[in-house]
């Protein structure tokens, strides 16, 4: 499984360095923006709200000092790794240099001026929520009421985000499709050693 997701992301990126400005992508946006209004607006910046800086800062170091306070400190080091996202996406965003969605192709909401490919935002809302939505099925411990809300809010901000991305403009759907991927790829990685340390114990 690994292997297909991993192919997948290496054939989008062959694909945006190619046809930066494919059909597919614009289509898709013009989709995705056809119903426009100042509501859907905010609630759209709101859902990406937590994959800027500082808010992305905000959720990890609050997440991790959680997990630090009621004693998880491996879990609370590993939750500290989900920043690494940025790192991944930053490398990639320099290599493939795709720019990001202008006007008139689309309506920008909110503008951002580094690269597009992939989505820093969907890999980090994978990575992050993904790993904790990952340790609210593992920690048996923690009360069902808490394991349950984290988790559903959780997967509902990892499945709106790309559309949010879309609808804002900041982003191409194969930009959000790479981003996802990748945060697998990420989030697989990190599970693996989370849960292979804790099998040595």
């Amino acid at each position: 499984m690994l292997g297909i997701i991993a192919l997948g992301f290496i054939v989008l990126t062959i694909l945006v360095v190619v046809f930066p400005h494919d059909i597919i992508d614009r289509e898709f946006s013009q989709e995705v923006q056809e119903r426009q209004n100042h509501v859907l607006d905010t609630l759209m910046k709101g859902v990406s709200w937590f994959g800027y800086f500082p808010g992305s800062a905000i959720m990890v170091l609050m997440g991790a000092s959680l997990f630090f306070i009621f004693k998880y400190r491996k879990e609370a080091l590993f939750v500290l790794l989900t920043s690494l996202a940025a790192v991944v996406s930053s490398l990639v965003k320099v290599v493939v240099n795709r720019p990001r969605p202008t006007e008139p192709l689309v309506r920008i909401v909110q503008k951002v001026n580094e690269q597009s490919f992939p989505s820093g935002h969907v890999l980090f809302y994978v990575m992050y929520f993904g790993f904790l939505t990952v340790l609210m099925y593992d920690i048996k411990a923690i009360p069902r009421v808490v394991r349950i809300t984290v988790s559903a809010i959780s997967l509902i901000l990892i499945f709106t985000i790309p559309f949010s991305r879309i609808y804002l403009g900041a982003h191409w759907f194969t930009d959000v499709a790479a981003g996802f991927l990748l945060g697998l790829i990420c989030l697989y990685v990190l599970c693996y050693f989370y849960f292979k340390k804790k099998v040595k114990r």
